[in-house]
């Protein structure tokens, strides 16, 4: 998230809280698609992680592409730490270990969002080869270890780092060592919402399987496919995973509302300077913990919309579905991601067929998935067949709900074509991690190395 927010209109009761959720409904004309990638910066001589601060460092990188893009920059404590593009239109932030992000614009196809993303690379790269930086499409750090990763000057990541250790065995490596790709998509109704979350929910584990790409810890094999969704396995429980009660046949705002009450929160904004507040619950802050602690501590909306910003369930609500469960990875899949969530999500009848396979999933089956995913990826055993399988058929499902949808590009193609990256791992039966670990056994003769120059943008 590039920039926390500042809306000051004060919280009147829960009511106001459902109400910022529901707000999210749009017809389906106005729904979009939001596209979000990170990747991790390098110095292609050396391969060694960039800090903040340098000449050649990510402020350096950031001025450069405030430069070329005309955006405006984000200050924290007087430092740059992101851009945003005109009238919110897209921006670009920084991870807490320096990974690069741009968070798209909201668009109407995914030839669209394609563009975006060849144009920001493009952009990018204008502005990092002269800086000697290069750009790493993986899930995980292949090589530098916590202590080597740089730490971004950003006030709400201070709250975090010191929080982290007290609520999850790897919530430092999420925060420092971790890219993904997303996909933020509209809802038209509570009823809506609630099938394609629940939907999305049951399949997040498949997509994380698919989008496997995190073979290496410490320049090491180590013995997953996607070390990212292990990670996910111990980061901040309270706030992460999939809670049972999401896939109630009644689930609705008010329930994700409720229960992100019960959630620590992260901190408040006053007066520009972050407040610490994991303390206390969101609930327990309306009910006045912080009146004699942080200055100007009335509960605002503003403070309500930067909570949701740090639950992390694999889909998350807020007025708008983000995807959450994909790795990081090379350029084509990040075209990839919105085309199968789009594809099963955005078209009725696509949708219908999703819900349809997955009616019968119960929360006990998708975690064993979801448990089972980092180590086996499309391996993993599902009743009497294994991902793999489901995967034929969900792309399958995707595939015709993009045909459905018939957004064609100049030369008549639909937005099915971006699909193929998945379709390639089904039919060849192996992800982009055993790819990669084939590599390291023969080709790259047991060497990390070689990872920064074939899976750099």
């Amino acid at each position: 998230m590039a920039r926390d927010t500042t809306d000051s209109r004060p919280v009147g009761g829960l009511d106001d809280l459902v109400g910022y959720l529901a707000d999210g409904c749009k017809p389906r004309e106005a729904w979009r698609i939001g596209t979000e990638h990170e990747k991790f910066p390098f110095y292609v001589d050396g391969n060694s992680p960039v800090p903040y601060e340098g000449p050649r460092g990510i402020r350096a990188l950031l001025e450069g592409m405030q430069r070329t893009l005309g955006w405006d920059p984000i200050m924290d404590d007087g430092r740059i730490i992101g851009l945003g593009g005109p009238t919110g239109q897209g921006a670009i932030s920084l991870e807490p270990g320096g990974q690069f992000e741009l968070s798209g614009a909201p668009l109407e196809t995914i030839h669209q969002t394609c563009r975006e993303g060849n144009a920001h690379l493009a952009q990018l790269r204008e502005i990092a080869q002269p800086l000697g930086i290069g750009f790493l499409g993986l899930g995980g750090s292949p090589k530098w270890t916590l202590a080597e990763t740089p730490q971004m000057p950003k006030s709400r990541y201070d709250i975090m780092r010191a929080y982290m250790p007290k609520v999850g065995s790897q919530g430092l490596d999420m925060m420092y060592r971790t890219c993904t790709i997303q996909v933020n998509l509209d809802f038209a109704s509570e009823e809506d919402m609630r099938r394609k979350m629940q939907v999305s929910l049951k399949l997040q584990p498949l997509a994380t399987a698919l989008f496997a790409n995190s073979p290496f810890t410490d320049g090491r094999l180590n013995g997953l496919r996607s070390w990212r969704g292990d990670i996910w396995r111990d980061t901040d429980n309270q706030r992460s995973g999939i809670p049972e009660f999401f896939l109630d046949p009644g689930f609705g705002f008010a329930d994700y509302v409720q229960w992100a009450l019960d959630v620590p929160m992260y901190f408040l904004i006053r007066d520009g300077r972050y407040h610490d507040c994991t303390h206390v619950t969101f609930r327990q802050f309306m009910d006045g913990a912080l009146d004699n602690s942080v200055p100007d501590a009335e509960p605002t909306m503003g403070d309500w919309a930067n909570h949701l910003s740090t639950l992390f369930p694999d889909v998350r609500l807020k007025r708008f579905l983000e995807m959450r469960g994909a790795d990081g990875g090379p350029w084509r899949r990040i075209c990839a991601l919105p085309a199968l969530w789009v594809g099963l999500l955005y078209d009725e009848t696509a949708l219908d067929a999703a819900e349809a396979l997955t009616a019968d999933w119960t929360h006990r089956e998708v975690m064993a998935m979801r448990d089972a995913v980092p180590g086996k990826a499309l391996e993993t055993p599902f009743r009497d067949t294994d991902l793999r399988e489901i995967a034929r058929s969900v792309l399958t499902i995707s595939r015709n709900g993009l045909k459905n949808r018939n957004r064609l590009n100049v030369d008549g193609f639909d937005e099915s074509e971006f699909l193929a990256p998945l379709e390639e791992i089904v039919a060849r039966g192996t992800t982009s991690a055993e790819e990669m670990v084939k590599s390291f056994r023969t080709r790259w003769g047991g060497s990390i190395e070689p990872v920064f120059f074939e899976y750099a943008y």
